[in-house]
């Protein structure tokens, strides 16, 4: 017997198998849960999608959605609805900045497109998410939000710039719904994990020996694997934490709470 048996929710965020969102929606089916993904629109995102949820279970569920677009995340819950008849969990793992603005010493001269931009894709969405996935949660007594942050949003990583800044906000709005929306007894938490290769997080300059420099200093004396957060993950879509929201939980092998 798993540990989500029966529990069925929705993963925004999987582009490939090196993501934290490929890695909690692995551990989550292997706890017995049921995930259906979105993806960013077009043919060749559907298929970088199902090529990667393959590998987790056969058949996966797929719909498109542009998370710039009002509508289009409507339409995404609309979809999801129409499928299933319980929401229990909703797994937001995107954000999104111009590259050109996350290198070191361009934070200042970040335009306000790109921080607005950043803002959007990585936070508003969260709320904007959150907001259709309550009505889908509440029918059957509540369910868990879990969004992506990493430990830039708290203290300064050089060159992490406004994507610090959209994960500052997207930890706070985590705070403000889980207060709004604990009524529905809808839990909302982020999982702050360990620096991981990634396409995204090789987009930010400075980073080239973050990974090494992470286990060096890590109190358990390596890196972040995938199902670290993976495993966390299923904690929190679990009843194990029933009493836990509004937190930032931090899985990233200690390395937060080393002082240098």
């Amino acid at each position: 017997m798993g540990l989500l048996d029966g529990k069925v929710g929705l993963v925004v965020g999987i582009a490939n198998e090196r993501s934290y969102a490929w890695h909690i929606a692995n551990e989550i089916v292997a706890h017995g849960g049921q995930c259906a993904y979105s993806h960013l629109p077009g043919e060749k995102n559907a298929r970088r999608t199902r090529r990667a949820t393959e590998k987790i279970a056969p058949d996966p569920v797929l719909y498109e959605c542009d998370a710039g677009s009002d509508e289009a995340i409507e339409q995404l819950f609309k979809d999801y609805a129409k499928d299933h008849d319980r929401l229990d969990f909703l797994i937001h793992s995107i954000a999104y900045a111009d590259r050109d603005w996350l290198q070191i010493g361009k934070f200042a001269d970040t335009p306000r497109d790109a921080f607005l931009e950043a803002m959007d894709i990585s936070a508003y969405t969260l709320l904007a998410m959150s907001a259709h996935a309550r009505p889908l949660m509440a029918k059957n007594g509540g369910g868990s939000i879990m969004a992506m942050s990493y430990y830039g949003a708290q203290k300064v990583i050089l060159g992490y710039n406004v994507m610090a800044v959209a994960k500052s906000c997207l930890e706070t709005s985590t705070r403000y719904l889980a207060a709004e929306l604990g009524v529905d007894n809808i839990r909302v938490n982020t999982i702050s994990g360990g620096y991981l290769r990634t396409l995204a997080s090789s987009a930010v300059g400075g980073t080239d020996d973050l990974e090494e420099r992470a286990a060096e200093v890590a109190p358990l004396r390596r890196t972040t694997a995938g199902s670290d957060v993976g495993k966390t993950a299923v904690y929190l879509a679990s009843d194990l934490s029933s009493g836990v929201t509004g937190e930032n939980l931090f899985v990233d092998c200690g390395v937060n709470i080393i002082g240098a």
